[in-house]
């Protein structure tokens, strides 16, 4: 198995949060604004960027025949503000014949209701009535588009109730698998400092002074404390330049 499918395999076995993600990615990586239409759901997949613009939603309906099973399709558009880009039939093509893992809308959707009735793995910005026409119109910005697929296409998307975060194709390394498991064993300490230590949060969050005071911890996290090589402090304030720029490169 090669480091992505590691990464997605550690992800979904561990059902590693967005919040975690987002942390290990040194705070960026996430795609704001995006909730679930139905909740309490967990997806992870690879990414692939779809992209529709001017209240048309025809671009969409031409490229989402080549999803393939397992992406997390997520779709963009230009100049659509306040008309849903797709519903009920487009989810249950993309999902039920497609195999899509889920289904990120960076917009609004429509049938609402019969999306969390079938508990579609989607989430969007909202939801409205108002559909897209199905007609040719101009494309969603050349430049942008291009951005977009860059920083996104062939990535890893996490989607929870937290919102979606995705890891840049160009971010699939061990050195990443590493952080992941480094900010599993960061949250398993602050909450034994939290609840078995009492300690405030400034001292654990701050100060981080289980970094000193090391014997404080139970024998199977001193034993883990530095994998990687690297002092568990660093995985939260280091992010690579390209994960800091996957949000900016997002169309307005």
């Amino acid at each position: 198995m090669n480091v992505a499918g590691t990464i997605v395999q550690y992800l979904r076995r561990n059902r590693v949060s967005t919040t975690e993600v987002a942390d290990a990615l040194g705070k960026t990586g996430v795609l704001p604004g995006l909730l679930p239409i139905t909740p309490h759901e967990f997806r992870v997949g690879r990414a692939r960027c779809i992209f529709t613009a001017h209240d048309s939603n025809h671009d969409l309906h031409d490229q989402i025949r080549q999803v393939r099973e397992g992406d997390v399709v997520i779709v963009f558009a230009h100049a659509c503000e306040g008309r849903a880009l797709l519903g009920d039939l487009v989810a249950r093509y993309l999902l039920l014949y497609r195999g899509a893992e889920a289904l990120v809308v960076d917009g609004l959707v429509r049938d609402a209701a019969r999306l969390r009735r079938e508990r579609y793995p989607v989430w969007a910005r909202g939801a409205t009535p108002l559909g897209c026409h199905n007609v040719p119109a101009a494309p969603f910005p050349a430049e942008q588009a291009a951005a977009l697929r860059r920083a996104m296409d062939g990535g890893i998307a996490i989607c929870d109730d937290g919102g979606v975060t995705v890891i840049g194709a160009h971010q699939l390394t061990t050195d990443i698998l590493e952080r992941l498991k480094l900010i599993e064993l960061q949250e398993d300490i602050w909450y034994y400092c939290l609840n078995t230590l009492k300690w405030d949060t400034k001292r654990i969050v701050c100060d981080k002074e289980y970094l000193k005071q090391r014997e404080l911890l139970p024998p199977a996290y001193r034993d883990r404390f530095d994998q990687g090589g690297q002092p568990l402090k660093a995985v939260r304030s280091k992010g690579s330049r390209a994960a800091k720029q996957l949000v900016k490169s997002r169309s307005p």
